[in-house]
């Protein structure tokens, strides 16, 4: 398979942008080789710059929980593009969006939407400790919240990619309030509120780990924290940027029936273009401006392109029996996968919430940060690799999601499991 021009591509890229890329992961340093530079996507395929065609579990890091290029989205965004593509004034598009996230996520009343889901966890975070009058905030080792310097520390995603434990350029001040916890360890946040009694704003997690592979919370795990946050004081906040609408219409919050007190969005209720939320509790959110004092604004927010695509997508997945096709196509792939490993003699761990996934190349269980950092990378790349020259193309990193769309028909996913089975014997 031939990747002349995305090879030249990537070697002029580097000339104007740190490493080549927009975003660290992109750049494939953790599966050896160079990224594709993509011309065009459609249903579940994506097109390089050299004619390629590959079967596409990225989808976009997740938003494209209908494919790329669907015809409702597609269309609904010609249609909103021929009437301006910002106003910085509010839209009905906006409104219609805000009651449909209310509607379909149990923990929110009301709603602000932003641009990006780091600037969702920035939001969300000042909110807390405006609310409680605190400064400390409890996160897990291995969790990812996007990138403000209060929460990049011991962050997975792209962060654990690269190794880098920290980034230079925090200041130490700016993370002297973020406490760690060890995800799924209920006794290790119990041992932090009880050291910190009074101090502690809220607790921060993905209710499905999906930046360290896919971790799901062990059995109480969520009630546990519902229970110690409550007993302190102390707000729940559940970061559904991934795990909104992908494991569940209500995100994980409703698949495991656990209420957190502030959520945060991204990804899907954008449908493919730059969007992040936070929403909670009215008695919360009514403290943000021009409501409250909690000041927070963005010029671009609720961009009224990102309005119609996140609104089209969420009104198809409302329609009967289209997420739980996505989430069966999900179970049918890992299935596959599995059965592929096993026939090979291969020792993978797979775990799998909704329509998220990750093969861990490791004979353990995988639980937290600790069990997810000692898979064999080495092996991953190999696999990673072997799939990529089948023309199916993965989450660059061992510690990213897969994720399914609404266009990975049966066929495509047999197609995939042809290829694991190959790659696995290679």
């Amino acid at each position: 398979m031939q990747r002349t021009r995305s090879e030249q591509l990537y070697a002029q890229a580097k000339t104007t942008m740190p490493g080549g890329v927009n975003s660290p992961v992109r750049a494939f340093n953790s599966v050896g080789g160079q990224p594709l530079f993509i011309e065009r996507g459609s249903g579940p395929y994506l097109y390089d710059a050299d004619g390629n065609r590959y079967i596409d579990y990225v989808m976009s890091w997740g938003p494209l929980i209908l494919g790329h290029a669907h015809r409702e989205v597609t269309a609904a965004l010609k249609n909103a593009i021929d009437r301006g593509t910002s106003y910085g004034a509010p839209t009905k598009r906006e409104i219609d969006l805000a009651e449909l996230v209310c509607e379909m996520v149990p923990s929110i009343d009301t709603v602000r939407f932003v641009n990006s889901g780091t600037e969702a966890t920035m939001g969300v975070i000042r909110l807390a400790r405006a609310a409680t009058g605190r400064d400390q905030i409890i996160k897990f080792s291995g969790c990812y919240h996007g990138h403000p310097d209060a929460l990049l520390v011991k962050a997975g995603s792209g962060v654990a990619t690269l190794g880098l434990p920290d980034s230079p350029g925090v200041p130490e001040g700016a993370t002297r309030d973020t406490l760690i916890a060890d995800y799924n360890d209920l006794d290790s946040v119990r041992t932090l509120f009880d050291a910190n009694p009074g101090t502690i704003a809220g607790v921060i997690l993905e209710p499905v780990a999906g930046n360290m592979g896919v971790v799901p919370p062990a059995d109480g795990f969520l009630h546990g924290l519902r229970q110690l946050t409550s007993a302190h004081g102390a707000l729940l906040i559940f970061d559904e940027v991934m795990t909104g609408f992908r494991v569940d219409r209500g995100g994980a919050q409703a698949l495991y029936g656990v209420t957190p007190d502030l959520t945060t969005l991204g990804k899907i209720i954008g449908g493919g273009l730059p969007v992040g939320a936070y929403g909670g509790r009215s008695d919360l959110m009514s403290l943000v401006a021009p409501a409250g004092p909690m000041y927070q604004a963005g010029t671009l927010s609720g961009n009224p392109l990102a309005m119609t695509a996140g609104l089209t997508t969420l009104q198809i997945l409302q329609r009967p029996g289209v997420l739980e096709k996505i989430i069966g196509q999900a179970e049918r792939l890992c299935r596959g996968i599995g059965e592929a490993a096993a026939a090979a003699g291969r020792t993978i761990y797979q775990t799998r919430v909704g329509t998220m996934f990750c093969t861990y190349f490791t004979a353990a269980q995988v639980t937290d940060w600790e069990s997810a950092s000692a898979a064999n990378t080495e092996a991953f790349a190999k696999f990673f690799n072997a799939m990529l020259t089948r023309g199916v193309y993965l989450a660059p990193s061992q510690y990213e999601a897969g994720f399914t769309s609404l266009m990975h028909t049966n066929e495509i996913i047999d197609q995939t499991i042809e290829a694991a089975v190959e790659a696995f014997r290679e």
